[in-house]
């Protein structure tokens, strides 16, 4: 490592400008990025984080976004003085990116083989036969189960945290100077999630590759980064080496970050409470079709032979690795895919109900989904998207109830009820999260379905989420399905766990007895991962 900076940003502001009307969403930031070096930039969701990373590389809605004031200046040259030609040159090679949200980031009408290898191609004239070789080389590197099988997969086909490693590959095809790491994480469960890490790590020492760390993980920034900005308003209020910061901070947001954590007792497991949603034998099978006559040759069993069992006011939660078939097993208990076994709401069976059939049943049987910026539509305003319910379930009152109950919704989840005629771009990706859980919550159902909820939310935002959940299920008496792989949420959350892999359930029982006295490696390679964010034995769990 040098002394010489490789990225320095200087007094940087970057404002929008709508409806004749600027904004500052970066407030004059500046530090510096030497070769080979980590720097984490952390803060709560609408900090400015993101807004600062995408400067750099020019990504940000020119001409509603400019730049006050400040320079970007990489190897010496200012990145907001070079013209686009001069731009490109500099994305992929010199600087790579990898997004958040990574089905919005990959295209889906293309393969993962034609995804990466367009980078390879363009950049660095490789042939289809040489590109071929570096994309089964990336895919094995990120942790791709079966790489040769994935090539031609599309990115629907694919788990959350499977769709990160591709972003992952992708981003470290050209092996950049400087890598800008937006989140990349967060769709990846615990064992999964340290060893990518440390993939990163061994590629930055043998690459001499810097890093700028975007992250609201605490823990993660502590193993991972040399030195730490902390943002909020869009200013850093401090910065620091990491050992500094953790230990002494002096500012009192960046104390009330390091307090911040999901708290308090999941409800009791009280078995006279009446089953709300219940499952038998429930499988998921996706056949493998192969030949000129498309012939079944194989199965994918995604489920295979899983009992659920959820009661008024309790919570399931459900972990496992990526893949290992936590959210189909979610879309099948509430009929949105087909199963077979036996599926009971509130004591009667739906396993054959048909799409109509189900319809009057949606009402109290909700879904918050793991990406909150494909479930939201772009063209609908979040009163739109948070009222759309009412309009289908309560078409009966008035507009001036539903907008009601809407500011409502969105006060509970913790935003401010004025910014409900805005669109879901202008807002930060735990926001719209919150605007997810908020449309599911204004329907007041019986029982919800989580997926990664909490996901894409900074900690302090995590353990209102938390509470949040935790209060209505106590005032309404939902029943949950929580799906994670922050298993610090589920242990907060969950009173009874199912632990999940390929399909089958691995282990399940009580909530603490799990947690404090895991049976089998596989759950005490997840708790290991999870608690003290170590890389799970070799062989323990695979990716």
């Amino acid at each position: 490592m040098t002394n010489q900076p490789l990225l320095t940003i200087k007094d940087l502001s970057v404002a929008f400008t709508q409806g004749g009307r600027e904004t500052l969403a970066v407030d004059r930031i500046s530090f510096d990025i030497k070769k080979g070096e980590t720097v984490a930039l952390v803060g709560e969701s609408g900090s400015g984080k993101s807004v600062s990373a995408l400067s750099i590389l020019k990504l940000l809605p020119y001409p509603a976004a400019s730049h006050p004031s400040g320079e970007i200046l990489m190897n010496g040259q200012n990145l907001l003085q070079v013209n686009d030609n001069e731009m490109r040159k500099v994305r992929g090679n010199a600087v790579s990116m990898i997004f958040q949200e990574p089905m919005t980031s990959l295209n889906p009408l293309h393969s993962v083989e034609k995804q990466i290898s367009e980078i390879l191609k363009i950049h660095r004239g490789m042939s289809d036969t040489q590109a071929r070789e570096r994309v089964l080389e990336l895919l094995n590197q990120v942790g791709i189960r079966d790489p040769e099988k994935r090539l031609s997969s599309y990115p629907h086909q694919l788990s959350g945290g499977q769709r990160q490693r591709v972003m992952i590959a992708m981003a470290l095809a050209n092996e950049p100077d400087l890598l800008i790491a937006d989140e990349p994480t967060t769709a990846l469960d615990v064992t999964v999630q340290a060893q990518i890490l440390e993939l990163l790590k061994d590629l930055q020492r043998q690459q001499g590759m810097a890093m700028l760390f975007i992250t609201h993980d605490l823990g993660i920034v502590r193993k991972f980064s040399d030195r730490v900005c902390v943002m909020t308003g869009g200013k850093i209020v401090e910065q620091g080496p990491v050992a500094d910061i953790f230990d002494h901070p002096k500012h009192d947001y960046t104390k009330h970050l390091l307090a911040a954590e999901p708290k308090g007792d999941p409800p009791v497991t009280d078995t006279r409470k009446p089953i709300v949603v219940q499952a038998d034998d429930l499988k998921v099978w996706f056949p493998v079709k192969r030949g000129l006559l498309r012939k079944t040759v194989d199965h994918i069993k995604a489920v295979d032979g899983i009992d659920v069992t959820v009661r008024e006011g309790q919570t399931l939660g459900i972990v496992g690795e990526s893949g290992s078939g936590k959210t189909t097993l979610g879309l099948a208990i509430l009929r949105m895919i087909s199963s077979t076994g036996r599926i009971a709401f509130k004591g009667k069976d739906i396993e054959g109900n048909s799409w109509k059939e189900m319809r009057p049943l949606r009402r109290d049987m909700q879904i918050v989904f793991q990406d909150p910026f494909g479930a939201l539509s772009p063209r609908m305003s979040v009163a739109d998207i948070v009222g759309e319910g009412l309009q289908v379930h309560f078409p009966g009152i008035s507009a001036e109830e539903r907008d009601r109950r809407v500011a409502q919704a969105l006060e509970e989840v913790g935003l401010d009820a004025s910014t409900r005629h805005r669109y879901p771009h202008e807002f930060s990706g735990g926001q719209r999260q919150r605007i997810s859980i908020a449309r599911a919550m204004v329907l007041e159902p019986k029982f919800v379905m989580l997926d990664e909820p909490t996901s894409a939310l900074d900690m302090s935002v995590q353990a209102q989420v938390v509470d949040l959940l935790r209060d209505l299920q106590r005032a309404h008496g939902l029943a949950y399905l929580f799906i994670s792989h922050d298993l610090k949420v589920v242990r907060a959350l969950a009173n009874e766990v199912i632990v999940m892999r390929q399909g089958k359930v691995v282990e399940s029982g009580p909530a603490e007895q799990i947690f404090d006295t895991p049976q089998t490696d596989y759950t005490k390679a997840l708790m290991a991962a999870a608690f003290r964010l170590e890389t799970a034995p070799e062989g323990v769990v695979s990716i």
